[in-house]
């Protein structure tokens, strides 16, 4: 009787292990999957991130073109501003407008809407404004004083440069 133990608890002893590897199996198999799952929630969070940053730029940019406008529609808030002080209300819309421009073409860049070479393109045909050429005068020395690596300083060295060296008009003194 002793051995018929003994066959049957080395029989049941391997039944058990055999059982211990497949749920160690099952479980690797499991972790795996949840590891992969948490990667792609990681990375659904990152992308919501990102778009709710966009989102948020898209809504400061849309509040900065209405507190635009409303400085152009009215000198008395204009003033406040004070961007541009001393010159007459209707060059002042200009220059405000030439800031609205200045920022479409800095969120075309941010988002890849436009390559650097397109962006030369409106560079240039900006070029031959007088009052884009007075604005810029006027501003550039407040976008060169921003960091390096901005995307408004990078936008403004090439407009910047494009107003220096295109052919036409030439570009006010500095």
């Amino acid at each position: 009787m002793g051995n018929y133990f003994s066959a049957a608890s080395a029989v049941f002893s391997g039944l058990a292990f055999l059982i211990l590897v497949v749920a160690l199996l099952l479980q690797y198999q499991e972790l795996r999957l949840q590891r992969r799952e948490l990667a792609d929630q990681r990375e659904e969070l990152t992308q919501s991130r990102r778009e709710l940053h966009r989102s948020a730029e898209a809504n400061m940019r849309s509040l900065h073109v209405q507190l635009t406008r409303m400085a152009m529609e009215d000198p008395s808030l204009a003033a406040v501003w004070n961007g541009f002080p001393g010159i007459p209300h209707e060059e002042e819309r200009q220059y405000l407008f030439a800031n609205l421009t200045f920022g479409h073409l800095l969120l075309a860049r941010q988002w890849g809407s436009y390559s650097d070479d397109e962006l030369r393109v409106h560079a240039r045909s900006l070029r031959g404004s007088e009052p884009y050429r007075r604005y810029w005068a006027l501003s550039r020395d407040a976008k060169f004083a921003l960091p390096r690596d901005s995307h408004e300083r990078k936008l403004a060295e090439l407009i910047d440069e494009e107003i220096r060296t295109a052919p036409g008009p030439p570009a006010p003194p500095q």
